[in-house]
């Protein structure tokens, strides 16, 4: 890994932390290949995805959600 101050990041006001999680976050997300689920994730998200397809009105949607967590 480089040289990357994990104190100097902690100091950053918590605004600027989202926004840099978001945006590694980001990163990993474009390449969804990496991403290994265990059998017990990929179960998991088989049922949240069956749950949404039966009720898909029952849900948040994310726009709402990250408003409300940004928001605390």
């Amino acid at each position: 890994m480089s040289n990357i101050n994990f104190s100097t990041l902690a100091e950053l006001p918590i605004q600027e932390r989202l926004r840099l999680v978001e945006a590694l976050w980001d990163t990993i997300a474009e390449h969804p290949e990496s991403i290994k689920l265990t059998p017990a994730e990929r179960r998991e998200l088989d049922r949240r995805m069956e749950a949404y397809l039966k009720n898909p009105s029952e849900g948040t949607p994310w726009p709402e959600v990250k408003s409300k967590l940004l928001a605390r």
